[in-house]
């Protein structure tokens, strides 16, 4: 179905029927999920470094690379124990004021980095992440939502 004639349907269809107060629930829930201002980073294509857990076969390959704004950020997933385990850098290394900000539809828990950008994060429940980084000056820069399965 064309995006046209769907948004028709749905605008007829609210004249008709009322929104489920369920649908107008997940619709706030979603929007703020949003980084205001924020810049999106867009993935790109990497090998799985030397030393990441997925490397060595002991974990589901989940390290995935987004850039944007003059930041790379490497994410590195895993589950162990039915808990989701976040890993990262961020580089160049962002500075001493930064945060790294790891968060769920649900949890959202903040990290200061590392001289050199690594921050890590364990303890999340499996499914949707996303990795904001703050700087200050500077507009905040977000990866996509990842799905992170057991």
């Amino acid at each position: 179905m064309r995006e046209e004639y769907l948004l028709a349907a749905l605008r007829m269809g609210a004249g008709a029927d009322p929104v489920p107060e369920g649908v107008s629930a997940a619709a706030r829930a979603v929007f703020g999920l949003r980084v205001p201002g924020g810049v999106p980073a867009g993935p790109v294509d990497v090998a799985v470094p030397r030393g990441a857990r997925s490397a060595d076969g002991t974990a589901q390959a989940g390290v995935r690379r987004f850039s944007a704004d003059g930041l790379v950020i490497d994410v590195e997933t895993a589950v162990s124990g039915g808990r989701m385990e976040v890993a990262g850098q961020v580089s160049p290394a962002p500075g001493p004021d930064a945060r790294i900000e790891v968060r769920t539809p649900h949890i959202g828990k903040v990290r200061v980095p590392s001289g050199s950008g690594h921050f890590a994060v364990a303890g999340l429940p499996p499914g949707w992440v996303s990795v904001v980084c703050h700087r200050p000056g500077h507009a905040p820069v977000f990866t996509r939502w990842i799905h992170v399965g057991p």
